[in-house]
């Protein structure tokens, strides 16, 4: 089995309605300058160079400060989206969702098991993987299935899903568990497929990063912190 495990993030600055007023009135208004912290785990850093300048000569190699270029014009909208980044993957352990899957196949039937358990290493913070969903593609013709804990069949799309509870390690067995299937099949055997997982999490994140303003002028109010699966897929 494996998990393709390439992890990308973004960061956004959003303004309060205000401060558009304060930018545009102001012919020269103090620099926005803010440092990212814990880049060393990070394999790129991609700015928005419309709106952000770094020196590459830094020498700190676990911290990275942006300012905007003086010909930047000031924002006309509230949110800016600022840089993105990808995520050094360290195997198993920078994910948080560990997966195992195991396909039996016969000319009847299709016999399908997903370990799966919790792993909160990578996440910056204690928290839960919410609307946690197992997308699994099954052909041979399904006649008929059973699943625990029970699930959606997709007939159309011959696709079979489950939706899970939160999980974390305050789940049952500190958030392991199994998923179990079993299809009949018209005309089989099925061919074992990429599994699609999808989940997210409110208040941490899997790159460790953080953020702080540098100089007077601002002041931060408010830091979100979240990440969702984009392609999060589990195969043999």
């Amino acid at each position: 089995m494996a998990v393709h495990r390439e992890i990308t993030g973004d960061m956004t600055l959003s303004f309060p309605m205000g401060i558009i007023k304060v930018f545009t009135s102001n012919p020269s208004p103090a620099v926005l300058t803010f440092r990212l912290k814990n880049t060393s785990r990070l394999e790129q850093v991609l700015p928005n160079q419309q709106l952000l300048h770094s020196d590459a000569s830094q020498s700190d190699s676990n911290s990275k400060d942006f300012w905007p270029p003086s010909r930047t014009p000031p924002p006309r909208t509230t949110t800016w989206d600022i840089l993105k980044y990808q995520v050094h993957s360290s195997g198993i352990q920078s994910t948080p969702l560990n997966l195992a899957v195991y396909w039996k196949c016969a000319a009847g039937t299709t016999d399908l098991c997903l370990d799966y358990r919790f792993n909160p290493e990578p996440m910056s913070g204690p928290g839960s993987l919410a609307n946690v969903q197992i997308l699994v593609p099954v052909d041979g013709g399904v006649t008929s299935m059973q699943a625990l804990p029970n699930g959606i069949w997709n007939a159309e799309q011959k696709k079979f899903l489950w939706k899970l509870s939160d999980i974390s390690d305050k789940s049952d067995n500190e958030g392991a568990g199994s998923l179990r299937a079993k299809f009949e099949l018209s005309s089989g055997p099925s061919t074992p497929a990429t599994l699609a997982v999808q989940f997210m999490n409110e208040g941490s994140t899997l790159s460790g990063v953080d953020m702080e303003l540098q100089g007077p002028g601002y002041r931060l109010s408010l830091t979100k912190k979240r990440f969702a699966t984009g392609r999060y897929m589990a195969d043999c």
